[in-house]
This record gives C-alpha cells, structure tokens and sequence, in this order.
C-alpha cells in the first residue's frame, strides 16, 4: 500500500469524524447520549463482523489476546464515550473540544513511545505543540467563558480520561491488528465496548429503559433516525475502521492528529450548514491545526532532511 493510500484515508477519516459532531449533537438531544452510542457502536460491531465473514471469532484468539482484546474494547469504547458524555454535561462543548482535542495526540504520542511503537523526534513534538496553540485559538471565545463561569472539575478531569483511556486502547490494539486484521477486529472491539456501554447507561440513564421500550425519538422521519444511521456507517463502519488500519499502517500519533483536522471541518460544516461566523481568529486557528497535522504526517521525513542538511559541509 503507497504512502498516498494512508493519506487518502486520513482525509476520509477527517472527513467523517468532523460530520459526526452535529450527528452526535442531533441525537443526545432526543436520546440519552449513553444509550445513543451503545447502540450505534453495538449496529457497527454486528455489521463489521458479519462483513469479515465466516472462519474469524473469538475461539481464534489466545487466551492472552482474549484478554487484550476485551482491555481495548473498554479503553477504546466503554471507558471512552461513557466519561466523555457525563463530563460534557458540566463543561462547555469549546471546552470539551479543546481538552479531549489536544490530549489526543499527546496522550498517542506518550502511550506509543512507552510500547514502542513510537519513536520521539522534535518535529513530531513541534507539531503537538502548533496543533494545541491551533486549538486554543480556534476555541478561545469558549476558553474565556469557561474563566469567567468556572467548570466542573470532575467534568474536565472524565473528559482528559476519556482521551487518554481512548489513546492508551489505540497503542494496545496495534498488535492485534496486525495479526487478526482491522474489519474483525474493528467489530470485536465496537460490539463488545457497545455492550458494555448499553450496560453503564442502563445504570446510569434513567430515561434509556424508556427510551428502549417506547422508541422515544426514533420514530420514522426523525433527524435523530438520520444522525444514527451517519454515526453508524461513516463514523464506525468506514471511519473507526480507517482509524484502525492507520494505527496499524502508519503510528498511533500520526493517526491521532485527525484530532487536529476534524474540529476545522466542524467548523467550516457549522459554517455552510448552520450559518454560523467564522472569525479571521478560526482561520488562524484552523490553519496552525492543519499545519500541524500535514506535519505530523511528514515528521519522518521532515526530520530526515533537517539531519541530512545539518551534516552538510558549508561551501566557500
């Protein structure tokens, strides 16, 4: 597969996650947010499995990957979504972005030197630091209101987990990739988190047994009905899907810049769909985020010239 294939997928990747903000906003109005997204993630895992066809189950793992396989699906899933929608019930959406945004990468960056998988560079870091000042720039209306109204605590601190919890699943399932492949592997772990968070938002959700039963919103013809049907194909079937076989194909920090791209679409989206401004301050923003992230694609290479041209004897 050519460097320019990985590319394409991490457009498409950017693509589909950006859209999936105002899918996920559509449907935690109507539906608890929980129960929204153990069912989205539950339909995905049931679809993708049957997509990698017969001959792959869970007989076929050892004992060892069984177990590292159920630690992803609750990192990645489970203990990533079911933190990330309480918090945001304390802390702004600006806020939450920025947090959950910037620590993505970071927390890939650290989770995949520590396994290995990694290997530290300055250009690599430089690039973290550009997207992170993109971020705070993009959202620094939302940073001054949450100064000046002050945030939840516990709700900040479950929305940084839910990005390290996300990031430290992605390191460990890297090997699993390689070995039982991105379609099985994808529905594994999208079935098994789903499960598990249907189970927490049984708990913790008092209208999701009602919301079961009566259907609540998702009733024909609803926008909810619509914004399920996008998470499910294009944020978990195509989306999730490409995300893993780029952790596998090219690194869990250059996959994880997508967290760099994905709110700039956001907003350019919100901008054509719902008429909302865009500031010069966005456009500076956005742009240091998508700079960082073509960096971060090319930190390899990038850091490779720098060495050559440093070892280049200056001529008279």
């Amino acid at each position: 597969m050519t460097v320019s294939r990985h590319h394409l997928k991490f457009v498409v990747l950017c693509l589909f996650w950006g859209l999936t903000w105002i899918a996920v906003k559509t449907g935690v109005e109507a539906v608890p947010p929980s129960l929204f997204a153990a069912t989205r993630f539950i339909a995905a895992g049931l679809v993708m499995l049957a997509w990698a066809g017969r001959g792959k189950s869970l007989e076929s793992f050892s004992p060892d990957n069984l177990i590292r396989l159920l630690i992803v699906s609750l990192l990645m899933i489970a203990l990533c979504y079911g933190p990330l929608f309480w918090g945001m019930q304390f802390v702004s959406s600006g806020t939450s972005a920025v947090v959950e945004m910037s620590l993505t990468p970071l927390a890939l960056l650290a989770f995949g030197v520590l396994a290995g998988e990694e290997r530290w560079n300055a250009v690599g870091a430089g690039a973290m630091m550009l997207g992170i000042a993109g971020l705070c720039i993009l959202f620094m209306p939302a940073l001054r209101q949450a100064g000046s109204e002050g945030q939840s605590v516990l709700g900040l601190l479950a929305i940084g987990w839910a990005a390290i919890s996300s990031a430290w699943g992605s390191v460990m399932a890297r090997p699993l990739v390689s070995r039982y492949g991105s379609t099985f592997l994808s529905g594994s772990t999208m079935l098994i988190g789903g499960c598990l968070l249907l189970a927490w938002s049984l708990v913790s959700e008092p209208d999701a047994l009602l919301a079961m039963t009566r259907l609540g919103a998702w009733h024909s013809g609803s926008p909810v009905i619509g914004a399920w049907l996008f998470l499910v194909i294009f944020g978990s079937l195509l989306g999730y899907r490409y995300y893993v076989q780029l952790l596998r194909d090219i690194g869990p920090a250059k996959a994880g810049s997508f967290a760099f791209v994905s709110p700039a679409i956001a907003v350019v989206v919100g901008a054509f769909l719902a008429g909302e401004p865009v500031s010069l301050r966005s456009l500076l923003g956005m742009s240091l985020m998508l700079i960082a992230a073509a960096t971060s694609l090319f930190a390899d290479t990038i850091a490779s010239g720098l060495r050559k041209t440093s070892r280049t004897p200056p001529t008279s």
